[in-house]
C-alpha cells in the first residue's frame, strides 16, 4: 500500500518531467532552425517578419509594438504566468513545502545566480554600457536541462529529477525578481496603481471563494497584465503575480469526493441500459453530476497549470526560440563577437552555474542546514550543477531586456547559446559516469 501511495504521488511529476523532457528536445530542434533561417538565404526575410507591427487599444489606451516585442511581452507573460503557477505548487505540496527539502536546491540555486552574476560583473564592470547584462547568466532552462535529463533514461533517479526541478523553479523566481527590480523602464505609476487595483481585485476573489478560471483569465489579462505592460514594469512580472492569486482550494476533500463517487456510480448502474451508442437522459444526467463533482475536487490552479502547460511547452517557448535564437553569422568577424560580454555570459554560465550549484550545495550539506536524498550521491550533483548552466529562454529573454544595442545582444545571445550546448553536453557525459548503470532506479 505504502508504494501503490508512493507512486500515486509521483505520477503528476513524472507526467511534468515527461513533458518538459520532450519539450526541450523540440525546443532544441527550433532553435536549430531560427540559428539557420538566420544564416541561409532567406536571412533577410526571416528577421524581417520579426519587425511587422500591429496594435492593442482599448479606449484612449493604444499600445503598439512589432511582433517580436509582443512575442516577448505577450507570450511570455504565459510562460511566467505557468511559472508562477508551478512555483505556488511546488511551495504549497512540493519540494518546497518543508524547509528541510527546499533548502538544499534552494542554497543550490542562489549560489547558481550569485557567481555567474559576479563572474559577468568581473568581464565588464569598467563598462557602463555592458554591465547591465549581469543577470544574464543566472537562469536555468527547466525544459532544455530536462530534456537532456531525458536521454539517460531510466538510470536517472526520482530524487535527481525532483532537485534539478526545484533548483530550476527556485532559478526562475529568483530571475523574476531580478527582471521585476532591476530591468524596469521609467514607472508610471498611475498605471501601476491601476495594476495594484486589479492584483487585489483578484486576491478578494480568491478570498470569497470565487473559482471560474475565466474571471481569473479577463481580469488577469484584459486588467493587470496591461496596466502593467503600459506601467513600465515589465509585464511579465504581472503573470506570475496573476498566478499567485489563483485560489489553491478544492471544494470537496478526497473522502468526500470517493463516497460521492461511488453513489453516483452505484446510481449509473442501476439505470436500464438502452443497448444503443445513446445514454439514457438519466444516464446523461448522472454523468452530468460526475463532471460537476470532479471539478470540485480539483483546484482551479491544477486545472489550469495542466491546461496551459502543453501550451507553453510546445507552443509559446518554440515561438520565443524561433523569434530569439536566430543569430546571423554572416560577415562578423571572431574579435566582434569574442568581447567581455560574451565571455561574461559564456564563463558566467558554464564555470560560474557549475561552482555556484556544487559549491553552495556542499556549503549547506557540512554546515548541517540540509541532507542529500537517499538515493541520490554527492557527485550526481556535479553533473546537476553543469545542467543548470543550460540558461537558453530565460537568458536570451533577459538579454532583450538588458540591451539596446544589436551588436551587444549578438555577443550576449552567442555567449548563450556555446555555453548552454557545451554545459549540456558535459552535464550529460558527467551524469552518464555518475549515474547508476543498472535498470530502473525511479
Amino acid at each position: 500500500m505504502k508504494l501503490e501511495k508512493i507512486d500515486r504521488l509521483l505520477k503528476p511529476f513524472n507526467s511534468f518531467i515527461q513533458n518538459e523532457s520532450t519539450a526541450g528536445i523540440f525546443l532544441l530542434f527550433c532553435s536549430l532552425v531560427a540559428l539557420a533561417l538566420s544564416n541561409s538565404p532567406l536571412s533577410d526575410e526571416f528577421h524581417h517578419l520579426w519587425e511587422y507591427e500591429f496594435s492593442i487599444s482599448i479606449g484612449n489606451y493604444a499600445v503598439s509594438n512589432n511582433l517580436h516585442h509582443w512575442i516577448n511581452d505577450g507570450l511570455m507573460a504565459m510562460f511566467f504566468f505557468v511559472v508562477g503557477l508551478e512555483l505556488k505548487r511546488e511551495i504549497m505540496g512540493g519540494e518546497l513545502s518543508s524547509i528541510k527539502n527546499a533548502l538544499l536546491p534552494l542554497t543550490a540555486a542562489v549560489g547558481g545566480m550569485v557567481i555567474p552574476a559576479l563572474i559577468y560583473v568581473f568581464f565588464n564592470y569598467k563598462n557602463p554600457d555592458t554591465i547591465s547584462g549581469w543577470g544574464i547568466p543566472m537562469a536555468t532552462d527547466i525544459a532544455f536541462a530536462l530534456g537532456i535529463l531525458s536521454l539517460l533514461g531510466k538510470r536517472v533517479p526520482i530524487s535527481v529529477k525532483i532537485f534539478l526541478t526545484a533548483l530550476a523553479i527556485a532559478d526562475d523566481l529568483g530571475a523574476v525578481l531580478v527582471i521585476a527590480i532591476f530591468y524596469t523602464s521609467e514607472i508610471s505609476f498611475l498605471n501601476l496603481a491601476t495594476g495594484a487595483v486589479f492584483l487585489i481585485t483578484l486576491m478578494t476573489a480568491n478570498y470569497l471563494g470565487v473559482r471560474s478560471t475565466l474571471f481569473y483569465g479577463i481580469v488577469g489579462i484584459g486588467g493587470l497584465w496591461l496596466a502593467f505592460l503600459m506601467s513600465g514594469v515589465h509585464a511579465t512580472v504581472a503573470g506570475v503575480l496573476a498566478a499567485l492569486t489563483i485560489p489553491a482550494r478544492t471544494k470537496i476533500d478526497e473522502v468526500g469526493f470517493a463516497m460521492r463517487l461511488r453513489n453516483y456510480v452505484t446510481e449509473f448502474e442501476s439505470i436500464p441500459p438502452n443497448n444503443v451508442t445513446l445514454l439514457e437522459p438519466e444516464q446523461l444526467h448522472v454523468v452530468e453530476k460526475i463532471k460537476t463533482l470532479t471539478k470540485a475536487a480539483t483546484t482551479p490552479l491544477q486545472r489550469l497549470e495542466h491546461a496551459l502547460h502543453p501550451i507553453v511547452l510546445f507552443i509559446v517557448m518554440p515561438i520565443f526560440a524561433l523569434a530569439n535564437a536566430g543569430i546571423s553569422l554572416q560577415g562578423i568577424t571572431l574579435n566582434e563577437i569574442i568581447t567581455p560580454v560574451s565571455l561574461g555570459v559564456f564563463l558566467g554560465l558554464l564555470i560560474g552555474k557549475f561552482i555556484g550549484v556544487v559549491g553552495a550545495s556542499w556549503f549547506a550539506l557540512k554546515m548541517g542546514w540540509a541532507e542529500l536524498p537517499g538515493d541520490m550521491p554527492f557527485k550526481n550533483i556535479y553533473g546537476i550543477g553543469m545542467l543548470a548552466a543550460v540558461g537558453f529562454t530565460m537568458s536570451l529573454f533577459i538579454t532583450n531586456l538588458a540591451f539596446q544595442s544589436h551588436a551587444v545582444i549578438l555577443q550576449a545571445k552567442v555567449g548563450t547559446l556555446s555555453a548552454s550546448l557545451l554545459a549540456g553536453a558535459i552535464g550529460f557525459l558527467i551524469l552518464k559516469k555518475t549515474l547508476p548503470k543498472n535498470g530502473d532506479v525511479n
